[in-house]
């Protein structure tokens, strides 16, 4: 009898230590599996991606008045991105097009290759409003006011919503940057405020239809002309020169730090 009551007791003895093993067992799943999901936040850059760029836009995309003729601010912007410790490499494709109005960049953007090109992109940035202007100019030079630009400016954001809705139909995940609009006037003509006037109103204005998307900046460079000692245009006294392309890339660098980069590659980061 007693054998059997200490059997009987041992195997309780058992049970006990098996619930209470169960139980830390569990609680010891869980916790890993917390860590699990602290490791599942990767930190943007811990694994460094190949950075796909696609440019699009007027002559400042081409590069006119690079002497390099290696893309105006392009290889400098390659540089600084592939220098960033999250960036193993950074590839562009330049689709600048010297002329280019915002009308005719919704029509390259119909291009196939074209937006193959934006459908694998991490970034696109774009150029555009520069030759809007002025064709308001070479159209009404004998007789220019400020109706002729805010008519023009109407149909400039119509076609700049177009051109990002384009580019987030054929992407809807990558960075997009717009480069803003500076005045080439300046240094030569700075007596005529109108025109700087002129830029600033077009820039806001593209300020806040950039707001309507997501992932999607500015990038202000009117201010690296107005605030330089330097000479930043190229012989034609409209384009920049080799200088100023280099003060724009360190521009867009710095956009695409403040908010857009750190982002970009925490998604590639998980997407990868």
């Amino acid at each position: 009898m007693k054998i059997k009551l200490t059997l009987l007791l041992f195997a309780m003895m058992l049970a006990g230590c098996s619930v209470i093993s169960s139980s830390q067992k569990g609680e010891a799943v869980s916790e890993k599996k917390s860590e699990i999901n602290e490791k599942d936040k990767i930190p943007p850059g811990f694994f460094p991606i190949d950075l796909k760029v696609v440019s699009v836009g007027d002559s400042l995309t081409q590069g006119v008045g690079d002497t390099t003729e290696q893309g105006g601010y392009i290889p400098y912007l390659e540089q600084l991105l592939s220098n960033h410790k999250g960036v193993t490499s950074a590839e562009f494709l330049n689709y600048g097009v010297r002329g280019n109005r915002s009308n005719q960049l919704i029509k390259k953007l119909k291009s196939e290759d074209v937006m193959e090109s934006i459908s694998e992109a991490d970034m696109v940035i774009i150029t555009i409003g520069g030759n809007d202007i002025m064709k308001v100019v070479r159209e009404n030079f004998t007789r220019l006011n400020l109706d002729a630009f805010n008519k023009e400016q109407l149909v400039f954001e119509e076609n700049l919503r177009d051109v990002l809705n384009s580019i987030r139909k054929g992407n809807p995940d990558s960075t997009v940057l717009l480069v803003g609009l500076y005045n080439p006037f300046l240094e030569w003509f700075s007596e005529i405020t109108e025109m700087s006037m002129i830029m600033d109103e077009w820039n806001e204005s593209s300020k806040n239809i950039l707001a309507e998307y997501e992932n999607t900046y500015f990038v202000d460079i009117a201010d690296i002309f107005e605030q330089s000692d330097e000479n930043l245009l190229y012989t034609d006294y409209f384009h920049p020169n080799d200088r100023g392309y280099e003060l724009i890339a360190g521009r867009i660098y710095e956009r695409i730090q403040e908010d857009g980069l750190e982002e970009l590659l925490q998604r590639q980061t998980i997407v990868r």
